[in-house]
């Protein structure tokens, strides 16, 4: 459905140790960069940080959170672990099991510029 999802940042550099660790933990990365792009590229769909082209200062989305498929709890914590140790804040609920009408393992994180992200996998039932 989407072929890709831009976020700004305001620092480059802390978000690249933030997004090249967490994206490393899913399978992805490090980044390429282009100028002030930096872009993760998969084959279902492309993940970009770069300064706001309008030359406005970058700020996060109030109730916006981007969803992150991993492929396993164990990958889900990966990613977490790596996200605070390369400067993330955790959100939420520790990782863990949720089900909101589905069941799944998730963790959430707020980037350097505060965007919130979560990693998630599906459960069987």
């Amino acid at each position: 459905m989407f072929s890709h999802v831009v976020v700004g940042s305001n620092d480059i550099p802390a978000a690249k140790r933030f997004y090249d660790a967490t994206m490393t933990a899913l399978g992805v990365g490090p980044a390429r960069t282009l100028g002030d792009w930096l872009l993760y590229l998969t084959p279902s769909g492309n993940f970009m940080v770069t300064k706001p082209i309008d030359g406005q200062p970058a700020t996060f989305a109030n109730g916006g959170t981007i969803g992150l498929r991993a492929a396993s709890p164990a990958i889900v914590d990966a990613w977490h672990a790596a996200g605070v140790a390369a400067g993330g804040t955790t959100c939420e609920d520790p990782p863990g099991l949720r089900n909101k009408g589905m069941k799944m393992y998730a963790a959430y994180l707020r980037d350097p510029q505060g965007n919130k992200l979560c990693a998630l996998c599906s459960m069987p039932d």
